[in-house]
């Protein structure tokens, strides 16, 4: 994104945030992050510290530079969350920034909450009258006080299921289960990333996303596209941001002009249904009969070259750095 973006628009701050936590000003050089399997990009501790504006002053960002000195770096017109995961993705930043009365792009409090935790994302979506798949929702503490009533309520569902952290992203801590007996190792590997967790029935159907944006005429959707696995058992963190063998990504997806109005349509009201803000891809399932099951919503999907998000919309005709425009025009009408 900071090789797409604008210049002739905008000026960008790039701020970073460390493991431990701190604002660190970064460097605006795109080069500095490549998303590389034996590496992945990490914001390093570089003794700067961002200071955001408090409410009720000015809007300038300021610094602290590492010998003690602060410097201010300009007024903030809006905030670009490009941010997964907890504290990022689930409302937390979000709270903080309408705290701060800053605006910014992508989704609000209130609908990345609910599409962080898949447990209230899929009952938000079901009192909409959406189809999800069937599931069952587990806490470590159940699993650890009885295991065997978790195993009974996991039988019933029909094989494969797959078993995921219910607040963690990026399919981290995901697991397909083929056989009941390796429920147990399924269910070690979410407890990791959470406390609670999803046994989920496995959807037999092409798997579906869709791109959605709001915007000052209202909520549109893209062209779909499609997740088809050669020889990845499922959609996983690899395949969505390391361009892993075995997962193509392909959009527009090869549907009937039908098809494609009732996955837009479904996409729509998915994201409606979560009082969604700004952005969402929704993840979907298309079933030989024609069954659109909704898998989940990403209030802020992945944005590199490979993703499904901007890959969508520029075959939909809007290019990646009108997309980046797009998000921060909305932010800043907010």
């Amino acid at each position: 994104m900071l090789g797409a973006i604008d210049r002739g628009r905008y000026d960008v701050i790039p701020v970073g945030i460390t493991r431990e936590g701190a604002f660190v000003l970064e460097d605006d050089d795109p080069a500095k992050f490549p998303l590389d399997a034996a590496h992945l990009p990490e914001v390093a501790d570089n003794g700067t510290r961002v200071l955001w504006p408090e409410p009720g002053g000015d809007r300038t960002l300021r610094v602290v530079r590492s010998d003690g000195t602060t410097e201010g770096l300009g007024e903030i017109d809006v905030v670009l969350p490009i941010l997964h995961g907890p504290h990022g993705e689930d409302g937390t930043i979000q709270g903080y920034f309408d705290t701060l009365e800053l605006p910014y792009a992508g989704g609000g409090v209130l609908d990345s909450a609910l599409c962080m935790d898949k447990h209230f994302m899929k009952i938000a979506l079901q009192a909409a009258g959406i189809d999800v798949a069937p599931w069952v929702t587990v806490r470590a503490r159940q699993w650890a006080q009885d295991p065997a009533a978790v195993r009974v309520a996991a039988a019933a569902l029909a094989l494969p299921l797959f078993v995921k952290p219910a607040r963690a992203g990026s399919s981290v801590g995901v697991s397909k289960v083929e056989s009941i007996d390796a429920l147990d190792a399924a269910l070690a590997i979410a407890f990791a990333e959470d406390d609670k967790a999803l046994i989920e029935t496995g959807i037999t159907g092409r798997e579906i996303e869709v791109a959605v944006l709001e915007n000052a005429d209202g909520v549109r959707a893209s062209l779909p596209g499609e997740i088809v696995l050669t020889s990845r058992g499922f959609y996983d963190f690899e395949g969505k941001y390391l361009g892993g063998d075995g997962v193509d990504v392909v959009c527009p997806a090869e549907l009937s002009d039908a098809e494609i109005a009732a996955i837009q349509e479904a996409g729509i009201r998915a994201f409606e249904a979560v009082d969604g803000r700004g952005l969402a891809r929704v993840d979907m399932f298309l079933t030989p009969a024609g069954r659109i099951v909704v898998n989940e919503l990403n209030t802020m999907p992945g944005f590199t070259p490979i993703s499904m998000f901007p890959k969508c919309w520029v075959a939909s005709g809007l290019s990646y750095g009108d997309l980046i425009s797009e998000l921060i025009e909305a932010g800043l009408r907010r």
